[in-house]
């Protein structure tokens, strides 16, 4: 009991360590605080328009929840045309576009959306943190946008809203998956650090290999927590099965196989089948229209 006491006093020393490491040179108080919360943040699912109402009926059907109203806007800075809505779920929020024009550059290739308290301070914070701005402020229909881009190529919007929204919190909170190269992974950890205000809960040199398609060998896994919810960093070499890499978002569920059953009778393809490892169980699937997520279940 003194061993095990000793190593958990270890590990909670090396990682506060790591987190000093990150921040070192970059104090939380040089760049404001401007998360939400998690329940305010999205995944970003383009798909095409015949396959939205197949997309949201699946989607809804695995994990519960309901849609906002579909809307037909512009909710890029140069002329588009997109219906869009919001799918509202227990374990997560995604903001759906199926685009009836082509889609601007760089729209498309941003994970995900955060809500931000001011735009403007957040685009400060933003690049004093080292991320880059892609696509400067512009108006939508309901407030303002803007792009950036992290150190190692990850896109993710930001929004701020003119009326402020009230959503209730999440059952269990969404992980954000983003693919990162050892060459970036630092900079990447370090920039999203300083403009989240999160820490790193877990950094492990040599996580299963089984959790990328890659049984037998291992990986660096990065997992960090902040007002913007989770986050999990993969650093690896590129060698990904497909679909690894693919999906954007894991989403965290009581029982997998009952998730999975759900999703199956609402036409989800299961890429993946469940596996095990360390403290949770994982699945891949594809939902109509191609979005690709993670499932998992820690038994909890």
């Amino acid at each position: 009991m003194h061993r095990r006491f000793a190593l958990a006093l270890l590990a909670a020393a090396l990682m506060s360590a790591a987190n000093l490491a990150y921040s070192a040179t970059t104090p939380a108080s040089a760049s404001p605080a401007v998360a939400v919360g998690p329940q305010y943040d999205t995944t970003h699912v383009y798909v095409a328009p015949a396959d939205v109402d197949r997309f949201v009926a699946s989607f809804l059907a695995t994990f519960g929840g309901q849609s906002t109203k579909q809307v037909v806007a512009t909710v890029t800075p140069t002329p588009s045309s997109t219906t869009s809505q919001l799918l509202q779920t227990p374990v997560g929020t995604v903001s759906v576009f199926g685009f009836k024009t082509p889609i601007p550059f760089p729209f498309g290739a941003e994970r995900t959306g955060y809500l931000v308290s001011d735009m403007d301070v957040a685009i400060k914070a933003a690049r004093a943190a080292g991320a880059d701005v892609l696509v400067e402020p512009f108006p939508d229909p309901i407030g303002r946008d803007a792009v950036i881009q992290w150190p190692g190529g990850v896109n993710t919007q930001i929004y701020w809203h003119t009326t402020p929204p009230s959503y209730a919190p999440f059952q269990a909170v969404p992980e954000n998956r983003v693919y990162i190269s050892p060459l970036r992974s630092a900079a990447f950890v370090k920039s999203y650090l300083r403009f989240s205000h999160g820490k790193v809960v877990s950094d492990d040199a040599k996580a299963p290999g089984v959790e990328i398609g890659r049984a037998g060998d291992t990986y660096r896994r990065i997992r960090i927590e902040s007002t913007f919810g989770k986050l999990t960093a993969f650093v690896t070499d590129g060698h990904l099965p497909y679909p690894y890499g693919r999906e954007l978002t894991g989403y965290g569920v009581t029982n997998l196989s009952e998730t999975l059953a759900k999703a199956t009778s609402a036409s989800v393809t299961v890429l993946v089948e469940p596996y095990r490892s360390e403290d949770r169980e994982s699945a891949m699937v594809l939902f109509p229209g191609g979005y690709i997520a993670e499932i998992h279940s820690t038994g909890k």
